[in-house]
């Protein structure tokens, strides 16, 4: 039978008057439309004729024919609304394109309508009753098809949490709780809705059999509720089990690393006071909220694990002029960030000539570095800056002063219950612009999120004393200080104030400040998004982007991005450019694979200023992740024309980078040799060998036991590190921001404590290749070359004479006894018995690892615990940090590491191939000070 070539004959049926006819036509056009939709579509308006009839007795009919025809044609709405009209005509169960469109189109809009009937009910059109079943249809199949995690889909984004509910019992709670709590995290986008869905994941989680406590403690951290999590605490320590109790230590130290200090010291307060056992748990807890304990189990493990490569500096140091400000600060920075935390000052111990160089703003600079090395040394941090910080009386440089106060500040950050009464009277009792400064930034650094009412007044005078230096330290601090409040007081006076002041330097501060008042408030920060974003004002443009940057931060909120991309491309200042595309960084960095493929056309732009933001957007957004398409990016813009595009690619790359060996990327080696090459170019630009030095600290941050994390193990917004990093990217303006940097750096290990929070030696396996995340191995010094010997010149005489020699003592029978010397072996052979060793050595599969060891990130998935050993975590998930241990023996006698209380100078690392060796600690060497007169 011939196949049709034209449906224009059953086309003409529909003129018919015989509604038989008509019927028999659409029957047919229905069959053909995939393949004669064109031809059909000029009939389409006596189809959708028929439908409209109330009187033909095949309206569905038409409906779906309709329907199929504007499908075709792309007209995706219309399309909609006649397959409503088909009714039970539509197979939903059917597999084709048609369906899947229809039914996703269905979904779409049943979504938009519930989340408008919720914005603003009175302006919502009617929803539909056959949409309504099209939906309720989709879910039954869902769950007849065992497709639970569908149904939630659909359900979390429409508001459907009677259907959520009946997924959570139906597919097994272990099951999809889980997804519904990182759905809630990454899709959810109004702050509203999310804090109802966590309140639902609350309820759940403690109706389990055996309650999630980990989880429940994570929502009631994102809701706010301070009570509730003191009154979990509290729940767990009172049962007479074990396990409760150890839960409890673990929640405690979840808490301190995903917890603002405000709301810590809320919690703390809220636990009870009980009978001396309970007590001294109760006590034991508040050591941890307080952070004491995860500080000082963090400083063992950084003192212990050094391997800050001491070559790098001194090379970097003597390749560069220390008379130029600009490099005697960057290897003041390189150095504090190489050993941030790690307590070891040996380079400046070692180098006190080149140290004495500095001058003003860079004696302020390498005496604050003091503070990003000692970083968290809390019981010794006074002492330790004793020698710097002002005294009455004394009139010593104000310089060196100032950058002690900041230092103060580094150490304390956000734990500075310790130092923030000293800080205050420093500031109150000085007139000096460089100490109010450094008491300024000490102070907002130490009382980060605190929400201190007599701080913010003391940060405020300093302010309206209208001093350039003060006023935009004091403006930085006072956003610290209110960090994530949305204090209205605070953003009207500083907003105010902004307008009022003729500094450019405190509106930048107060700029980047009220971004800081706005933290991770999202929605309700629109309104002063816009405010500034409208501005004439540059500065305050410029903190508009910053504010959209930090009360967003992690959510890939697209509202947010799409305005930023906006900005990139629109305004007129370059510095608001350059902030629009850095801001990117921030917001999407929980999705960082993403954002190569935003920034690739910014990556290429005419501006330099845009393509720099370009590449610290790369940079803050994939730290540590080593991401091949990023550094793909960063390349080119490695030789750029323009220095500081150059200085910006060399930072990104550090950050992407961070404790990434030749193994894991083949790129970090190449990366290491360009920063020595371009810091040896005697022709290069200032700014971008900054860049460079900067890099290499930054690549082996923490004596390269660190990583930048902008999120915490547990998927937390890390507070501490994205306004680290915010901070940090200041340094454009001011090069003492740099030490900010030291915020956002968190040690990637495995440190495992008992009941009593001491820690014990353990045992665990990487089922990893050892190379895979193994230290990058050290330097080594350049070999002297050895000159070898020229043979002499022999002369034909002296030959002849030499033989007649020989001949002579032959004849007289001498015997002269030889010894035969083999030969040497070439230089071939040597490396071919090597490689043969080395086969002969094939690396195992796995590893066995102790408590206090470097665990990266990437390594997490790799790590198990035996079972039948000892020590277990108490936590179902180890996602590394400090982990709570369950003693399957505890009538055996524990073996436990020793701590060694980090002095003011920690002992030079060992090296590489001596580090195992347990050897006794060296003394410890005398203390000294800066040379600074």
């Amino acid at each position: 039978m011939v196949g049709l070539t034209s449906a224009a004959g059953v086309i003409a049926l529909l003129d018919e008057h015989d509604d038989d006819l008509k019927v028999y036509a659409l029957q047919k056009l229905n069959s053909i439309v995939d393949q004669f939709w064109a031809e059909i579509s000029d009939a389409v308006s006596k189809i959708e004729i028929m439908y409209e009839d109330a009187g033909f007795k095949d309206r569905q009919l038409a409906a779906l024919v309709a329907s199929k025809v504007y499908y075709h044609l792309g007209e995706f709405d219309d399309s909609l609304n006649f397959a409503l009209g088909a009714g039970n005509l539509i197979d939903l169960s059917q597999k084709s394109e048609y369906i899947d469109t229809i039914v996703s189109k269905c979904i779409d809009k049943y979504i938009a309508l519930r989340n408008q009937e919720h914005e603003g009910p009175q302006n919502v059109e009617p929803m539909d009753p056959r949409l309504k079943d099209v939906v309720e249809k989709m879910f039954d199949r869902c769950y007849q098809d065992g497709e639970y995690k569908q149904a939630v889909g659909i359900a979390l984004e429409s508001r459907r949490l009677d259907v959520v509910e009946h997924s959570i019992k139906a597919g097994g709670p272990t099951n999809i709780l889980p997804y519904i709590y990182e759905l809630t995290m990454t899709v959810v986008l109004d702050q509203a809705y999310r804090n109802t869905l966590l309140q639902l994941l609350v309820k759940q989680f403690r109706n389990l059999e055996v309650p999630d406590y980990v989880s429940i403690n994570q929502c009631l951290v994102h809701l706010g509720e301070d009570a509730a999590s003191a009154e979990l605490l509290q729940t767990l320590i009172k049962t007479e089990a074990q396990s409760d109790l150890l839960m409890a230590y673990q929640l405690a130290f979840d808490l301190e690393n995903n917890a603002t200090q405000i709301y810590l010291t809320k919690v703390a307060a809220a636990l009870p006071t009980g009978s001396e056992t309970l007590q001294s748990k109760y006590d034991k807890v508040k050591s941890i909220l307080s952070g004491k304990e995860t500080i000082k189990l963090q400083l063992e493990f950084l003192c212990k694990n050094n391997h800050t490569d001491m070559l790098i500096l001194k090379n970097s140091k003597t390749m560069l002029d220390a008379r130029l400000s600009i490099y005697h600060s960057a290897v003041t920075f390189a150095n504090a960030f190489m050993n941030a935390g790690t307590t070891s000052d040996d380079f400046l111990r070692q180098n006190l000539e080149w140290l004495s160089r500095a001058t003003n703003w860079s004696k302020f600079s390498a005496t604050a570095a003091l503070g990003v090395i000692h970083k968290g040394h809390l019981s010794q941090g006074l002492a330790l800056l004793a020698p710097y910080l002002p005294q009455d009386g004394v009139t010593a440089s104000p310089y060196s002063e100032g950058g002690s106060l900041f230092a103060l500040g580094l150490i304390h950050a956000n734990h500075g219950d310790e130092v923030l009464e000293y800080l205050r009277n420093t500031l109150k009792n000085t007139q000096i612009e460089v100490l109010q400064h450094g008491a300024c930034l000490g102070l907002g650094t130490a009382g980060m999120a605190t929400d201190n009412d007599d701080i913010y007044e003391e940060l405020k005078n300093v302010l309206f004393s209208d001093s350039a230096i003060g006023g935009e330290a004091a403006g930085l601090a006072m956003g610290m200080v209110m960090l994530g409040t949305a204090s209205e007081k605070a953003l009207d006076e500083m907003l105010q104030y902004a307008h009022e002041t003729q500094h450019e330097k405190i509106i930048r501060g107060l700029a980047v400040g009220i971004s800081l008042v706005m933290y991770g408030k999202e929605n309700a920060a629109d309104a002063l998004i816009e405010k500034l974003s409208s501005d004439k004002d540059p500065i305050l443009r410029y903190g508009g982007m910053y504010t959209i940057a930090m009360a967003y931060c992690g959510t890939g909120n697209n509202k947010a991005i799409r305005r930023l991309l906006h900005v990139a491309v629109s305004d007129v200042n370059d510095d608001v450019r350059r902030a629009a595309v850095t801001a990117l960084g921030f917001i999407l960095f929980r999705s960082y694979k993403q954002v190569p493929r935003i920034v690739q056309l910014l990556s290429e732009s005419y501006n330099p200023h845009v393509r720099y933001g370009a590449c610290l957007a790369l940079g803050i957004s994939c730290a540590g992740s080593g991401s091949l398409d990023a550094i793909e990016l960063l390349e080119p813009m490695t030789k750029d024309n323009v220095d500081f595009v150059r200085q910006g690619a060399f930072i990104a790359l550090a950050m992407i980078l961070m404790q990434q060996n030749e193994v894991q990327n083949s790129k970090a080696a190449g990366v290491r040799t360009m920063y020595e090459e371009v810091i040896k170019k005697k022709n290069e630009d200032a700014l971008a060998k900054f860049g460079a030095v900067l890099g290499q600290g930054i690549i082996d941050a923490g004596g390269r036991n660190v990583t930048i994390s902008m999120q915490s193990s547990s998927g937390h917004s890390n507070m501490p590190a994205i306004v680290g990093v915010a901070l940090f990217t200041q340094f454009w303006y001011w090069f003492p921001a740099s030490h900010f940097l030291s915020l956002a750096f968190t040690p990637t290990a495995i440190i495992g404590v008992n009941a009593d929070l001491n820690m014990p030696e353990l045992e665990f396996t990487s089922n990893a290749r050892p190379s895979l995340f193994a230290y990058i191995p050290p330097t080594k010094p350049p070999q002297t070359a050895v000159v070898e010997k020229v043979a002499t010149a022999v002369l034909s005489t002296t030959a002849k004479a030499q033989a007649k020699a020989r001949k002579a003592k032959g004849a007289e029978g001498e015997a002269m006894e030889v010894e035969e010397e083999k030969p040497e072996k070439s230089e071939e052979a040597k490396e071919e018995e090597a490689k043969a060793a080395n086969k002969a050595k094939k690396e195992p599969e796995s590893e066995k690892l102790g408590n206090l060891a470097r665990v990266l990130p990437a390594q997490l998935k790799y790590i198990s615990f035996d079972k039948n050993s000892r020590y277990v975590p108490v936590k179902k998930d180890v996602a590394g940090g400090i982990v709570v241990l369950l003693d399957n023996q505890p009538g055996e006698p524990e073996t436990l590491i020793p701590t060694s209380t980090a002095a003011s100078s920690a002992p030079a690392p060992a090296p590489a191939e001596t580090m195992e060796v347990e050897e006794e600690e060296a003394p410890l060497p005398e203390p000294f000070t800066y040379p600074f007169n």
